[in-house]
């Protein structure tokens, strides 16, 4: 059987028919693949076209990691990622072709490749509010900047999540958002009343009219599309190098360092681990455990302070009233020049 054959059932039947795999997740794929092609076909010295199930074996599968890591100069993290992919290839092929089952088994058994694990990049309270502080809320975007922070450290969501969000999703009277998350799960989220009446001051008086395409988004860029994940990483990069030192941000992921300070602050807070696997939509609570090794030096006084910040209205927040103050301003001096 050609292989090209069996990955048209992998990629239109397989993953979005048979376990529902995310769009996301097969673009992912999808890039494994064409690389693994390539090499597969110089491997065997053959055309891509002509390559057969056959052509799986494991030397040809080690000798691809090897090069994604030699060559590519790719992560074990990377290349692990690499590897489950042709493994899910496997198991699609001892499912739907029996008689092939032999050749699966063997992709199976090849182990993943154990990885220095890296130090969780996380903020401590005093630092998350210099971040909140680094906004210039008189810019343009300084309001939906400064909503999406709020919301990634409130919820712990990723930011392929928050680029994702729709209208609909946010819920203000109960301050109840819906997050759809890895593998196509919905999680509730409970949020700060902060956050939730940012969100909500944002959306009638800050956001701007997309175009019709992405009408149904929360969050809008400048040009007036739906926000991406890179989008996210980029804005959360800006107010990071405004707020900390250089030395600081080593070693911190841009948007995920946000995730891991809401896992954080609610281990110190003493939430139960299964409160912060659903909060963070962790498959396995085992991903959740990293945070219960952490050894935490507990600022009480200023872990008390965010807390009291987050769970206050924007009523009464001085940077709010001096972006009102700032419009005012300008329409008076927009009033005298049409004198």
């Amino acid at each position: 059987m050609r292989l090209s054959t069996c990955l048209q059932q992998y990629f239109y039947e397989y993953l979005p028919r048979i376990k529902g795999t995310s769009e996301h997740s097969i673009k992912a794929y999808r890039q494994t693949f064409s690389l693994f092609l390539h090499f597969l076909a110089d491997y065997h010295s053959i055309k891509i076209k002509s390559l057969k199930i056959e052509h799986l074996t494991v030397d040809a599968v080690l000798a691809f990691l090897h090069h994604l890591e030699k060559d590519r100069k790719n992560s074990v993290q990377t290349r692990n990622h690499r590897l489950a992919v042709i493994k899910s290839l496997a198991k699609m092929i001892r499912f739907m072709h029996p008689d092939k089952k032999r050749i699966a088994e063997v992709l199976l058994n090849i182990p993943q490749k154990r990885a220095q694990k890296k130090v969780m990049g996380f903020l401590y309270p005093e630092e998350i509010m210099k971040v909140f502080s680094a906004v210039d809320l008189k810019k343009k975007e300084g309001m939906r900047d400064f909503t999406i922070l709020h919301l990634l450290y409130d919820s712990g969501a990723r930011a392929s999540e928050i680029a994702t969000l729709k209208f609909d999703y946010f819920d203000p009277e109960n301050e109840i958002i819906a997050v759809l998350g890895k593998g196509n799960r919905y999680r509730l989220i409970n949020l700060c009343s902060r956050t939730a009446s940012l969100i909500s001051d944002y959306i009638t008086n800050h956001r701007v009219d997309p175009v019709h395409l992405f009408a149904h988004r929360l969050f809008i860029n400048q040009r007036k599309w739906g926000m991406t994940r890179h989008g996210i990483n980029k804005i959360c990069r800006k107010y990071l190098t405004k707020a900390l030192p250089v030395k600081r941000l080593k070693g911190l992921s841009p948007a995920h360092c946000f995730r891991h300070s809401c896992a954080v602050n609610m281990v110190t807070s003493g939430a139960p681990v299964s409160d912060i696997k659903n909060r963070l939509g962790h498959q396995s609570v085992e991903s959740t455990m990293t945070y219960l090794q952490l050894d935490l030096s507990k600022k009480r006084e200023i872990q008390n302070k965010l807390m009291e910040y987050m769970q206050s209205k924007i009523n009464h927040d001085k940077k709010i009233d001096e972006l009102i103050d700032w419009k005012n301003n300008a329409e008076i001096l927009a009033w005298l020049d049409s004198l």
